[in-house]
């Protein structure tokens, strides 16, 4: 079963025992999440930046994936350009600079300043690989004529928590069914996608995932899907309704 980030550390504990893998699926970096895979004890592979590449550590399938490469510990799946590539579409796009900011024009301090990161975490959110987040400071009406340049270049963009993110037609949803078919394949095992998430970037794996669960969240209207099958919302935000609601789906599978 594969879920979404914002675990607790005792509903980890359980899910491990029973030999259900949770898979972060983030906007983060590969270096955030190595830094949270050490912290929650997560022993599996994960989803960085929206989709843009999916990390299998090295030997936790028979063998190699196809179309997948060695880097360091991990085997990886990426689906978009690097991330200079973006930012060249972005000059291209040809926008006032001070309409916007983006992560390659920040320091680790304006980093920490825009997202409310300690330093050490500013940096790792720095370590882009695959695209390029991008903070607003015009109006509304500007930031729709930014974002249809940009797909007129070739690029997606897609509003997370705090700044659109400008990549490749990549996404969670596109990642998380690629790696429950690796799932299929190496193991020889029948997979129940379960997608958990908070955010406009988190729609596609929802959409995608045999369950979904919406997270409430305190900043934005409730997400609204498209599937309506199999469709459940937490029935608080945050960490405690990621718990529940796991303990829920879990009674509902009749795995506890």
């Amino acid at each position: 079963k594969l879920l979404h980030e914002n675990p607790n550390a005792m509903r980890l504990q359980e899910l491990e025992t029973l030999n259900i893998p949770v898979i972060p699926a983030s906007s983060k970096t590969e270096s955030e999440l190595l830094h949270l895979r050490q912290a929650w004890d997560n022993p599996h592979p994960f989803i960085i930046e929206n989709g843009a590449a999916v990390y299998i550590p090295k030997g936790y399938f028979p063998k190699l994936p196809d179309n997948t490469d060695e880097v360091g510990d991990f085997w990886v799946k990426r689906f978009t350009h690097p991330r200079r590539y973006w930012q060249t579409l972005i000059e291209q796009a040809g926008f006032d600079a001070n309409k916007f900011q983006t992560f390659a024009d920040c320091t680790a301090a304006d980093i920490a300043k825009l997202t409310g990161l300690e330093q050490d975490a500013a940096v790792r959110a720095s370590m882009r690989q695959y695209g390029e987040p991008v903070a607003w400071h015009g109006t509304l009406q500007e930031q729709e004529m930014f974002i249809a340049a940009l797909q007129a270049l070739g690029a997606k963009t897609e509003q997370g928590g705090r700044f659109l993110h400008v990549s490749g037609d990549c996404s969670k949803g596109q990642a998380m069914t690629w790696l429950a078919y690796q799932y299929k394949q190496a193991l020889d095992i029948s997979v129940t996608s379960v997608a958990i998430g908070d955010s406009q970037n988190d729609i596609s794996m929802l959409e995608s995932a045999d369950i979904s669960v919406i997270i409430p969240s305190p900043s934005h209207p409730l997400l609204q899907l498209k599937k309506v099958h199999d469709v459940y919302v937490a029935p608080q935000p945050g960490p405690s309704g990621w718990a529940e609601i796991v303990s829920m789906i879990l009674r509902t599978l009749h795995i506890t």
